[in-house]
């Protein structure tokens, strides 16, 4: 038996159990559009583990798709970009021929929520340290960006959420003016409460943001063809390019 909504409806796969970001996406997702959350339950946010649940994301899947989503999205990008831009797609057209329906991922919303702003080069920021940025980083350019930089904040993965937005946006800042020619900043991870700073940064820096949850938020509605604009979130949101 599936559940319908009479705008479709999304199949999401969490990463972690934090809260926020699942809050986020249900009250930025337009009326009529239903969501069914799933959850991996990662918690300690290293490279091994991001590396061992894609079992778990394939069951995942499954289980949605037997509930009849119209399209699923599996978030968390470090799981995916690990593989690389290409092993990425490779593992999504199988799953999506598997599956009969649309799949994304966070890296596959971002790189087209990119595009669609027409953003070439970038500044990218996370909310991790050492060399898993340079793999973030390498994901990109096999997708075909100038990545100028990607750069962490030092931060436990289990307190990601109570960095205060004004922290995060003084860290872009600073990480943005490093660089010259940047066309717009990359905001990596779902677990920072930064909705409210992503209007202010473009403004101020005057180049495109793009954040996960509008970027899930614009890629939903771009699959289940509903077009509906959002203030105050960035231009993503508030253009519907």
């Amino acid at each position: 038996m599936a559940f319908r909504s009479w705008r479709g409806v999304v199949g999401v796969i969490k990463p972690t159990h934090r809260p926020g970001s699942l809050e986020e996406f249900i009250r930025l997702i337009p009326e009529g559009i239903g969501v069914i959350p799933t959850f991996l339950g990662i918690k300690t946010g290293t490279e091994k583990e991001f590396s061992s649940v894609l079992d778990a994301v394939k069951e995942k899947m499954a289980e949605l798709a037997e509930l009849e989503v119209d399209i699923i999205h599996a978030e968390g990008a470090p799981p995916f970009m690990l593989l690389g831009y290409q092993g990425e797609a490779k593992l999504i057209r199988g799953l999506a021929r598997k599956h009969k329906r649309p799949i994304s991922t966070s890296g596959t919303t971002q790189v087209d929520a990119l595009k669609a702003l027409k953003i070439k080069k970038f500044v990218g920021v996370t909310y991790f340290t050492g060399s898993i940025n340079e793999k973030y980083a390498r994901y990109f350019t096999q997708a075909g960006f100038n990545v100028l930089g990607m750069d962490g904040i030092s931060v436990p993965f289990d307190e990601v959420g109570r960095l205060a937005s004004e922290e995060v946006y003084a860290f872009v800042k600073q990480q943005f003016l490093k660089y010259k020619g940047a066309q717009g900043i990359y905001l990596l991870g779902s677990g920072w409460r930064v909705l409210p700073i992503i209007s202010l940064l473009e403004q101020d820096l005057q180049v495109p943001v793009v954040h996960p949850v509008p970027a899930r938020v614009w890629a939903v509605q771009k699959e289940l063809h509903v077009r509906e604009k959002i203030e105050g979130f960035g231009r993503l949101l508030e253009e519907m390019p």
